[in-house]
């Protein structure tokens, strides 16, 4: 059981980190730019040799706006997910489930949900800037975190504490 536990703390913990890089870095998308070199966009900006701020049309700017706010939400509810399981850890009687932890975990989930497929319906594969866009590493990480995030949220839920 304590194996089982310190494998779940070790999964949410590199949660946690993959949602923080995968919001944080500007590799969303990756193409080539007009002059030939590779160039990148994220949530926040497009970097090409230098980085500036993400410019999307006035129609657009408000989906921009959701997936950064889910992905800042999924960050938030992953970490008071992990603390809430540490002090379940420690307060809860045997025999009791984590049941808080695993409803936060699960509203992480919900939230990597909706933000990472909004951006995938507005975003991928439409940057006009981009010769033969592609994903980069933080949108995979996102759909990653996504699955870690559903099955520690499961078991979250069905976990005992003996």
């Amino acid at each position: 059981m304590l194996v089982l536990l310190a494998g779940i703390f070790v999964v949410h913990i590199a949660t946690v980190i993959m949602l923080f890089v995968s919001t944080i870095a500007n590799v969303w998308m990756v193409g080539s730019s007009s002059l030939g070199t590779a160039a990148s966009s994220g949530l926040w900006l497009l970097c090409n040799k230098t980085c500036e701020r993400l410019q999307v049309s006035s129609h657009e700017e408000a989906s921009l706006k959701a997936v950064q706010a889910f992905m800042i939400l999924s960050i938030i509810f992953s970490v008071i997910a992990l603390v809430m399981f540490i002090v379940q850890l420690f307060t809860l009687e045997k025999g009791k489930r984590f049941y808080i932890t695993g409803a936060i975990m699960l509203v992480c989930w919900m939230c990597i949900l909706i933000g990472v497929s909004i951006y995938t319906a507005r975003f991928a594969g439409k940057m006009p800037q981009f010769t033969g866009p592609h994903h980069g590493y933080c949108f995979i990480l996102a759909w990653i975190c996504f699955c870690f995030s559903f099955i520690i949220g499961i078991l979250y839920l069905v976990l005992r504490k003996k």
